[in-house]
């Protein structure tokens, strides 16, 4: 019987081509096992059973295929809630959790604010927005029917009252109002998709492909929020590497938003953008 101490050695090895081969195996050992990192250590002489070692090993083999390791896990944790992710969304990334915590910022600003996420994929945001905000009323919209079926069952796991509809952008919530609009699109351009990470590669690629220059989608959410978006509500939406200005430059020639505006990441990068709805076009 292999113990967790060889099982370790050999994920190493078997996961050498993958950006963090120890990290990684010590997550699928740990799935495999039900237990915590540092009680791997202690148990570092036990041995695996001859099911623990097989699933284990299979898990390896995928995982050195690059299929995405939070796919093999079954969950993300995102926000401190953890959320159940497969190939029929995106992997809620890091870096959504600010934009999540500068939704939160703005919807302090209504005493039940009415909430849109479009694009909602895996539901993390919509389902954290909710979490996080017993008193607003969320809905969530994707064009993937797949997409919709795992934020669904998200939100029935973490008890979060959200109300989710199939349709592209916004067209399912048209005649109706919001407080505030969140998205995080599709931003990637085109010819650079196929150039992205092995794993990345993996997720759905209507989750990333954003057009040519990546735009298209803030394009279509810079011409079409206005009608959705009550006067002094936010839009806020998540941007690629250099895009902010170009999304901004969006916003500002509908003329129907004021304060156009980016908010830097943990990394201080332009990640985020958002704008007010004007009371009047000006």
């Amino acid at each position: 019987m292999m113990t967790i101490r060889q099982a370790i050695a050999l994920g190493a090895e078997t996961l050498s081509a993958v950006p963090d081969p120890k990290l990684d195996t010590v997550e699928l050992l740990c799935t495999v096992l039900g237990e915590e990192p540092l009680t791997l250590r202690l148990k570092a002489g036990e041995s695996l059973t001859r099911m623990q070692e097989e699933r284990f090993r299979s898990l390896l083999l995928l995982r050195a295929r690059r299929e995405p390791l939070h796919y093999l896990l079954g969950t993300r944790c995102f926000y401190g809630l953890d959320f159940a992710v497969d190939a029929r969304a995106l992997i809620p990334r890091q870096e959504t959790e600010m934009l999540c915590e500068l939704a939160l910022r703005m919807m302090m600003k209504f005493p039940a604010p009415a909430v849109l996420d479009v694009g909602t994929g895996s539901g993390a945001i919509a389902v954290t927005l909710k979490r996080n905000r017993a008193a607003a009323s969320v809905t969530a919209t994707d064009i993937s029917a797949e997409a919709l079926s795992l934020a669904r069952e998200n939100a029935r796991r973490l008890g979060a009252d959200v109300r989710f509809l199939q349709g592209d952008l916004l067209a399912p919530v048209a005649g109706e109002t919001f407080d505030v609009i969140v998205s995080n699109p599709p931003y990637v351009e085109s010819a650079a998709c196929d150039t992205l990470q092995p794993e990345v590669l993996r997720e759905p690629r209507l989750a990333l492909d954003g057009g040519a220059d990546g735009l298209d989608c803030y394009r279509r959410l810079a011409a079409e929020t206005p009608a959705c978006l009550r006067a002094g509500g936010y839009l806020l939406m998540e941007v690629g590497d250099g895009q902010a200005l170009g999304v901004i430059g969006l916003l500002r020639e509908t003329c129907a938003f004021t304060d156009a505006r980016f908010h830097l990441d943990l990394y201080r990068k332009r990640r985020y953008v958002s704008a007010r709805r004007a009371a009047q076009p000006t």
